[in-house]
């Protein structure tokens, strides 16, 4: 009863910020949207989807990443349209931030989030930013924040947009794929704990679109390399670490073995998780080595907070279950500084 609860106040809150988005899209306007740095299934499916529906709406829209997202992800339809910032050659990212009236940021809460997009953004002062999120403790620096951490997913969110402000008779076969696929990603294939029986009441408007959910399953969990394979056999068997009387656990990738198994975007996502199969474990972490510092992803069960791990010990945040951060020291530091803080973080009750 308390999420059903929750749910009606979201769409209570949402009225007078759907009110204020329809003003601002009362006229055609040029529009970018924005998701994060390594981007998830959550990240492109909100996007396309609302692309595609402010598309139609005779707006100009530009989709646009920091980077590639995981190849697994190919299969989503309208991927061609994004623009990745790293590979960008002709200029085409910052002409259309520079150019544009409204800048929705999607599945983020902080501009950091970014990395160098955030300063062409800056160069931008008369665009409105709109921000469309699920994280906790969202930046302030917004010119509208519809930011609901009680929400499964950022396309949960989009989905419940697109409902209020055009009907859901307006969602294409092509959007409910792409919501889908965020929604499925980011509840763990609908099985976390901020499922509330909306979530499922909007699986049906989705489902009724016609897409093919066996199908977008396979893709997203089926449709790994040989080298993915493998290294994952390598990291749960040569890697992982369990410490504190069996409760946590820890998994190490330095780039040389990345490159041992052929890593490309993606590889690991998920590896995390797997350690919280084990009946004691209470909390998991896998850092992973990149050219300029260790990505820090973080995992937990029950009442274990890693947003607040992760905000405290590595630059972090996302959400009570599951975040992430960044650790600019070497790799053998980096499992230390983890050690050490797990246990000042136990010390005070918090493990």
């Amino acid at each position: 009863m308390r999420n059903f609860r929750l749910n009606i106040v979201f769409m209570q809150i949402a009225n007078s910020k759907i009110e204020e988005l329809k003003s601002m899209l009362q006229t055609p306007k040029n529009i970018v949207i924005l998701s994060h740095t390594n981007p998830d299934g959550d990240a492109i499916g909100s996007s396309l989807a609302w692309a595609e529906i402010l598309k139609n709406g005779g707006h100009n829209v530009t989709p646009i990443v920091p980077n590639k997202y995981p190849y697994y992800l190919d299969f989503m339809p309208n991927t061609s349209s994004i623009l990745f910032y790293k590979d960008d050659k002709e200029g085409r990212v910052k002409s259309a931030l520079k150019s544009a009236d409204i800048i929705f940021c999607l599945d983020f809460h902080t501009m950091t989030r970014l990395d160098g997009l955030g300063d062409i953004i800056d160069e931008n002062q008369h665009a409105k930013r709109v921000l469309i999120d699920h994280h906790l403790d969202p930046n302030e620096d917004f010119d509208l924040m519809i930011s609901y951490p009680e929400a499964s997913s950022t396309c949960y969110l989009v989905a419940l947009l697109i409902e209020s402000m055009f009907g859901a008779e307006t969602i294409t076969a092509s959007m409910a794929e792409n919501l889908f696929v965020g929604m499925m990603t980011d509840t763990g294939n609908f099985a976390f704990s901020t499922i509330t029986p909306d979530v499922f009441r909007v699986v049906s408007i989705l489902a009724s679109k016609g897409i093919d959910i066996p199908a977008i399953h396979n893709h997203v969990y089926n449709s790994f390399t040989e080298g993915r394979a493998r290294l994952f056999g390598y990291v749960i068997n040569r890697k992982m670490k369990i410490f504190h009387n069996g409760t946590v656990a820890c998994m190490s990738l330095t780039s040389d073995e990345l490159k041992r198994f052929w890593f490309q975007q993606g590889d690991s996502e998920g590896f995390v998780n797997y350690p919280l199969t084990i009946k004691k474990m209470k909390m998991s972490a896998i850092f992973t080595e990149h050219t300029d510092h260790i990505r820090v992803s973080l995992r937990s069960r029950g009442n274990i907070d890693v947003n607040v791990f992760a905000q405290r010990y590595f630059n972090g945040g996302g959400h009570k279950n599951a975040a992430g951060g960044k650790s600019f020291m070497s790799m053998e530091d980096t499992l230390k500084h983890f050690e050490a803080s797990v246990k000042e973080y136990s010390r005070e009750g918090n493990i």
